[in-house]
């Protein structure tokens, strides 16, 4: 007769060998799917999708627009800056794609679930849900103002949730739909001047994934998730006059793209450079001492040039403490995306 806590034993090797069985046949297709040209995978068909973009007032949040907008999706723009989100239309809209742009400060959950309300009236369900908008303060964790702190993850991280929660509903009643998040590799790495922001974009890295998780976890397969993490972008307002060595700064038509590309293709995680994938595998295997010493020579400065504390605050009494997320609108308190 088989005890109990032999039967136990039993189960618990049977789902091991089981789970391992399972993910070579799923690690197997992965490389194989990987392996195979464009022509042969199945992408997804952009063309009369919803596609939501915040931050859409400048920057990558712009490109992305009229990237999309060629692969005929219909393109609906957030951003706090009203002038430069009607920028953003009025130059999809030339080339002749389909835009539409709303003034909305992602940092107060009232004015998204506003503004989803109304997009939602208007142009129907979000079909893909881009969270792009961010903003940087870049400077010594003890010479950032609580405010401008408070600042960054009002907007990286703390929006994300509310964009997510206002759109999320109907994809889940339809089983289809994508959530990205457009994080950093910042979101794996630690940089000096960059405390609040690379803790910012490591809870957005932490938001992708545990998403995932729970919509797997209750069965929702076809709501897809996917995190992009990039090194410094140039043109965007934000890292212009970074000093990064050894490796460069990211081009924005290319990291458009690539963006695009991981879309089309559903991938779960993006590293741009690829490369950088094998940072993040070396990163725990290595002395803290030889992680720290590469991060500070790959990036000796972050962000060279940047205001006084006073000048902040200043300027912040000024703009009325609105949230400022696009990079034509940071001017001297915060750089943007």
């Amino acid at each position: 007769m088989v005890s109990k806590s032999d039967y136990n034993l039993l189960q618990s090797i049977v789902d091991v060998v089981g789970f391992l069985l399972l993910s070579i046949a799923i690690i197997v297709q992965s490389i194989v799917k990987s392996c195979l040209p464009n022509s042969y995978k199945n992408l997804k068909n952009l063309k009369g999708q919803n596609v939501l973009i915040t931050g859409g007032g400048g920057g990558l949040g712009r490109l992305l627009a009229s990237r999309l907008a060629r692969h005929g999706a219909v393109v609906i723009l957030w951003d706090v800056n009203e002038e430069a989100v009607a920028e953003s239309v009025k130059q999809v809209k030339a080339q002749g794609g389909v835009a539409h742009g709303f003034k909305c400060d992602l940092a107060n959950n009232e004015d998204v679930y506003r503004v989803a309300e109304i997009t939602k009236k208007q142009f129907g369900d979000v079909d893909i849900l881009i969270n792009n908008a961010g903003v940087l303060s870049g400077k010594l964790l003890l010479d950032t103002p609580d405010h401008l702190i408070k600042r960054t993850f009002d907007v990286n991280i703390i929006a994300h949730f509310w964009t997510v929660k206002a759109f999320l509903p109907a994809m889940i009643a339809k089983n289809r739909g994508h959530i990205v998040t457009i994080a950093s590799m910042a979101g794996h790495v630690g940089i000096s001047k960059l405390v609040d922001y690379c803790s910012s974009k490591y809870a957005a890295v932490g938001f992708d994934e545990a998403l995932r998780v729970e919509l797997e976890d209750q069965g929702i397969m076809g709501v897809k998730t996917t995190a992009i993490c990039p090194y410094f972008i140039k043109s965007t307002g934000m890292f212009g006059t970074v000093n990064s060595r050894f490796l460069s700064t990211l081009e924005l038509s290319d990291v458009a793209d690539r963006v695009i590309d991981a879309i089309q293709k559903e991938e779960e995680s993006v590293m741009i450079p690829g490369a950088m994938n094998i940072g993040m595998l070396l990163k725990p295997m290595v002395p803290w001492q030889v992680v720290s010493m590469f991060l500070r020579g790959l990036v000796p400065d972050a962000v060279p040039s940047h205001t006084s504390v006073g000048d902040t605050r200043k300027l912040s009494t000024k703009l009325n403490n609105n949230i400022i997320n696009s990079c034509t609108d940071y001017k001297t308190e915060m750089k943007c995306d």
